[in-house]
């Protein structure tokens, strides 16, 4: 077979980055299709592959302000020629189901999101975006023409591989469509467990609003305790500002395992479609305090590998920080359940639903 991957944009380094890294170790021949590749935020991590950008990475400011060009992206991503290819893999969680393959190709969506802004967050995400009160007001037009542009998007997709049971459910409301569900890759073996516990709790990932990392900080800096945050992102100044001495920002150049695996618990308050920063923890033998919402149903066993808090507020997570007793926990039972979701696991499941699939889209014509 030969096949082709197609990724949003390769300008951060985040979970889906890491399915990504996954797909092109399972397949290292494959080119790579993006709307923007810009070195200067991911540095290197992608320099010998064979990467095929879109024209937005060439217009005025393209790589920077790329979100300039919204309305644009249908366009460029369709504009990728597939021809020659057997298997097209889209990596998506917006733009890049949308791409157009030749008839005798199959098209499989490993898909982490229907597009957030555009479906489950339609309603709030104009208000949460920090931009000028005009933008914010022409937005949902724009929205709109989005939101009719994805759903035909989705139905010229083969067959969909949904990374959690939750957003399985969500691709079937929004795209009436099935999905198998194949959990995204952790590489545990690159943590590991510590005998020592510092008195800090942590928080990783990017610093986006639906993340909720400001009700973690309210919520630690009433209880003055020490909260360590890994990662950047649009609202780092925002959170900075509201923050406490007792929260610190490490940003995302730093050793993760080391501050993951001293930690007394991994906190999650936001709705994840799956959420791999939670399972790194648990590779650490650490275990997640987590909103019971999304994902974290899935990956999270209440009293075995964490704890739920049931209202998204900060007094609620306050209060489960309080009466939280992490040494109740078996670092090693945690390790153990985090290791079924290795990448090595991800990618033989990937591996065989996609030569399953293509065996019988040569045979029939169909999925």
């Amino acid at each position: 077979m030969r096949i082709a991957l197609v990724h949003e944009y390769l300008n951060q380094l985040g979970g889906a980055e890491r399915v990504l890294e996954a797909l092109h170790e399972l397949y290292p021949q494959a080119p790579v299709h993006t709307l923007v590749h810009d070195t200067r935020k991911v540095g290197g991590t992608f320099k010998d592959w064979h990467i095929q950008s879109s024209i937005i990475e060439r217009l005025p400011g393209g790589k920077r302000f790329y979100k300039w060009y919204l309305l644009a992206m249908p366009a460029a991503i369709e504009s990728f020629n597939f021809n020659g290819f057997d298997v097209v893999i889209s990596d998506a969680s917006a733009f890049a189901k949308g791409i157009i393959v030749p008839p005798g190709t199959l098209h499989v969506c490993y898909c982490h999101t229907p597009t957030r802004y555009l479906w489950s967050d339609a309603h709030t995400y104009p208000n949460e975006v920090r931009a000028p009160w005009l933008v914010r007001k022409i937005m949902p037009f724009a929205l709109n023409y989005l939101r009719g542009w994805d759903r035909q998007a989705a139905d010229r997709v083969d067959v969909f591989i949904a990374n959690s049971k939750f957003v399985a459910q969500r691709i079937h409301k929004y795209y009436r469509r099935e999905a198998e569900v194949i959990y995204p890759p952790v590489d545990t073996d690159k943590f590991e467990i510590s005998n020592e516990v510092g008195n800090y709790y942590v928080m990783m990932g990017r610093l986006r609003p639906y993340k909720k990392f400001d009700l973690a900080i309210q919520a630690f800096s009433a209880l003055n305790i020490p909260l360590k945050i890994i990662g950047t992102g649009e609202e780092e100044a925002h959170l900075k500002k509201i923050a406490k001495p007792n929260i610190e920002f490490l940003g995302y150049d730093v050793d993760r395992k080391e501050v993951l695996k001293h930690a007394i618990a991994f906190i999650n308050p936001q709705v994840e479609d799956f959420g791999i920063a939670p399972i790194e923890a648990m590779a650490c033998g650490r275990p997640v305090i987590a909103y019971r919402a999304g994902g974290a149903t899935e990956t999270v066993i209440d009293g075995i590998t964490g704890i739920f808090f049931d209202e998204q507020i900060w007094e609620s997570l306050a209060d489960t920080v309080v009466r939280f007793k992490p040494n109740q926990f078996d670092p090693q039972k945690i390790r153990a359940y985090a290791k079924t979701f290795d990448r090595s696991v991800f990618q033989s499941k990937i591996e065989q639903f996609v030569k399953k699939s293509y065996e019988t889209f040569k045979q029939t014509g169909r999925i």
